[in-house]
């Protein structure tokens, strides 16, 4: 049962076709690139306080038939245009991340709920999605929140409550399914360079114990990034001031 609500969580936010918004553009502002992974718009990483840098949020596309996420990078990259770009990704949006890392170079990246490796995922969790048995999950059990959602997530204010919901029910199911193929065959094993990962303690889609992130957020879930934002902006503000 956690291996199923593990991939109804870590990805049932995406929409293939998500909207993207951008600050007034500033040369003399650096860029910071944003993957979304609870979330398919910018919405949830609306509470972090990163002053001075031009935000850019990525627009998840459509993704090919049996397209590897290495494949995926390749052509969203391309929404990236300036060279050494800063870049913030989270759940598999920071997995995605990894994999365009490793195509062009860039200045710093913050994985938050994320992986660096394969490593730090469950094996179960790749044995249940290699097997194919996400495609008996019903629509219902990723469009919708209920307690065990809730708890998965990490969310117990109303505000929590509200943006989880509200992301479930923009589920675009076809993405959700290449994504779950696409994880099962990520085969990444070397950890990205001028790279932090911010974790919780609590989260429960990606185990605080499997993982060896550089900060850890005592109590944070999995959707940390949204209400546990003082905190992560801190951090990032630091890192990117270096």
């Amino acid at each position: 049962m956690k291996v199923i609500f593990f991939v109804v969580l870590m990805f049932s936010s995406f929409q293939g076709y998500s909207t993207a918004r951008e600050d007034s553009v500033s040369n003399e502002r650096k860029t910071i690139y944003f993957f979304s992974g609870l979330g398919a718009d910018s919405s949830l990483f609306k509470n972090l306080k990163l002053p001075g840098y031009h935000r850019v949020y990525i627009r998840w596309i459509p993704a090919l038939p049996n397209e590897s996420i290495t494949e995926y990078a390749g052509r969203i990259k391309s929404q990236i245009t300036v060279e050494n770009p800063y870049i913030i990704g989270v759940s598999f949006g920071g997995i995605v991340a990894v994999e365009i890392s490793k195509q062009i170079r860039v200045e710093k990246m913050v994985l938050i709920s994320s992986v660096r490796t394969k490593q730090e995922l469950n094996k179960m969790q790749f044995f249940f999605m290699k097997l194919g048995l996400y495609h008996i999950i019903p629509r219902g059990l990723i469009k919708r929140t209920n307690f065990v959602t809730y708890r998965y997530f990490g969310a117990h204010s109303k505000s929590d409550k509200k943006a989880l919901t509200r992301l479930l029910e923009d589920t675009d199911v076809t993405f959700f399914r290449w994504a779950l193929k696409s994880i099962a065959y990520w085969d990444n094993k070397e950890p990205p360079e001028r790279t932090i990962q911010i974790h919780g303690t609590a989260d429960r889609v990606i185990a605080s114990r499997l993982v060896h992130p550089d900060y850890r957020i005592k109590g944070g879930g999995h959707l940390m990034v949204y209400n546990r934002a003082n905190t992560i902006s801190k951090i990032i503000m630091n890192y990117f001031g270096k």
